[in-house]
């Protein structure tokens, strides 16, 4: 079995079209115009255990679209998913326990304490046993050459430093499964 399948994923948005004027507010009262959009259309894929993916293409090409799907904060309009043999949009809590998401434009740490405290937090929202937890978090901050960040308010780390803390932060638990999205327009 593969650690993350995706066959015919297809995600498509309807959006209200109006017409314009009081007349078009009328004639939407009786019969709606909607657009589609197809955000991901029949994505097909097979991810085994240990391999890295990544997606590329330009901005509007549904990558982001599907990462949400097999993290289940989206259900698809049409398609089949399985994360870990999980139905991602079930959100089940043995699912939600094994995979870990990174949105590059959403913060898991808080803005107003030292990064160590903001993962302490972190440690007791997962339950996560201290030792563990020391030898997780000590381990990544030494090799992503952190540790002398660990005491500064995350507001006040660069960017590649809050990255970091991020990344941190997202792999405490040990997730067998990380979803990373880097939202960068080149």
């Amino acid at each position: 079995m593969s650690a993350i399948e995706a066959r015919d994923l297809t995600k498509v948005y309807r959006t209200y079209r109006k017409e314009s004027g009081l007349r078009g507010a009328i004639k939407g009262l009786v019969r709606r115009r909607y657009d589609e959009t197809r955000a991901a259309d029949a994505v097909s894929f097979q991810i085994e255990e240990g391999e890295f993916v990544g997606f590329l293409g330009p901005n509007g090409a549904g990558k982001t679209t599907v990462l949400k799907m097999l993290s289940g904060l989206l259900n698809p309009t049409s398609g089949d998913a399985r994360v870990l043999g999980f139905v991602p949009w079930e959100r089940r809590n043995e699912m939600k326990r094994q995979f870990s998401l990174l949105m590059g434009q959403k913060n898991a740490l808080w803005w107003d304490l030292p990064a160590q405290e903001s993962l302490e937090l972190n440690r007791a929202i997962y339950g996560i046993d201290r030792e563990r937890f020391n030898k997780v978090v000590g381990g990544l901050s030494e090799l992503l050459e952190v540790t002398d960040k660990m005491n500064v308010m995350v507001r006040e780390l660069s960017l590649g430093e809050r990255m970091k803390m991020e990344l941190i932060s997202a792999l405490i638990h040990e997730p067998k499964v990380l979803f990373w999205m880097n939202q960068r327009s080149v």
